[in-house]
C-alpha cells in the first residue's frame, strides 16, 4: 500500500498536539507526574503519583486499555477508583500479573480521568472532565536500556516493495511519516509505534529508482514521548 503524506498534514497535527497539550497543561483536574508509565518486571510494578490540580475533591479513575495488536492483558491498576483531596497525590500501581514468560517490550494505554463528586445541595450543571491518555511501556528485566530502539530496525527494498521489520525485542516509538532519501518520497506508518516482532511493507510508485545511496529518513520519539533528532536508517536491496 502507497501512502503519500502532506507536510501540511504535519503541520496541522503537530499545531493541533501543542494546543491539546497547553490546554491539558492549564486545565484542572488529575495531572500524572510523568508523560509514560513505566513497567520494570524485574520490580513486579510500576507507579504513577497522579495529582488532583482541582480546588475540590475528585473522584480519579484509572483504566488500561490494549493495543489492536496484543489483546493479553498483563497489568492491574490499583487502585482502579480512588478519592483524591483538592491538592493531594495519589500513587497509583500498575502490577504485573502474566502466566507467561514477559520476554520483549510491551506497550499499552492508560487513562487517568478526574470526575467532580455531586453535590446534591448544588443547582444542576454541566461538569467537564479532563482525561489524560499516557502509554505504559512494559520491559522484562533482563532487556538493557537503548536510547535509540530505531536503530535496530530493518529495512529492505525488494523491487518495488518496502519492508520494515523490528526484531528486537524493544517498542519503536516514532512520528508515522517518514522519507525515502534522497528522493525525499513521503510515506506513513499505520500507528506511532512497531512492536517487536512486527512487520510492515509499502509499495513504492512505478518509477521510483533509488541509487546504492538510498536510506530511510525517520523521526523517532523517545521513551518520554519527546521527538527526538531524525535518524537516517540504511535501505538494504534485496
Amino acid at each position: 500500500m502507497f501512502i503519500l503524506f502532506d507536510k501540511s498534514k504535519l503541520l496541522f497535527i503537530s499545531t493541533v498536539l501543542l494546543a491539546t497539550f497547553s490546554s491539558l497543561s492549564q486545565a484542572a483536574g488529575m495531572v500524572p507526574e510523568s508523560t509514560v508509565v513505566l513497567v520494570n518486571i524485574a520490580d513486579g510494578e510500576g507507579t504513577m503519583n497522579v495529582t488532583n490540580s482541582d480546588d475540590k475533591a475528585m473522584l480519579l479513575y484509572t483504566s488500561l486499555e490494549n493495543l489492536p495488536e496484543d489483546q493479553e492483558s498483563l497489568v492491574v491498576v490499583s487502585p482502579p477508583v480512588a478519592r483524591v483531596e483538592a491538592g493531594e497525590k495519589q500513587l497509583v500501581r500498575f502490577i504485573v500479573q502474566s502466566d507467561q514468560p514477559i520476554t520483549t517490550q510491551r506497550l499499552k494505554r492508560v487513562t487517568f480521568e478526574g470526575i467532580p463528586q455531586t453535590d446534591p445541595t448544588a443547582k444542576a450543571k454541566i461538569g467537564v472532565t479532563v482525561r489524560q491518555n499516557l502509554p505504559v511501556l512494559i520491559s522484562p528485566g533482563d532487556l538493557p536500556k537503548k536510547q535509540d530502539p530505531w536503530s535496530l530496525l530493518e529495512w529492505s527494498l525488494n523491487g518495488r516493495d518496502l519492508t520494515v521489520k523490528n526484531e528486537s525485542r524493544y517498542v519503536v516509538r516514532l512520528n508515522q511519516a517518514f522519507s525515502v532519501m534522497p528522493v525525499d518520497l513521503k510515506l506513513e506508518l499505520p500507528a506511532t509505534y512497531i512492536l517487536p516482532g512486527q512487520t510492515h511493507q509499502f509499495e513504492l510508485p512505478a518509477g521510483t529508482t533509488l541509487g546504492a545511496d538510498a536510506t530511510v529518513r525517520l523521526y523517532p520519539v523517545t521513551t518520554y514521548g519527546f521527538a527526538a533528532q531524525p535518524f537516517d536508517a540504511p535501505l538494504k536491496k534485496q
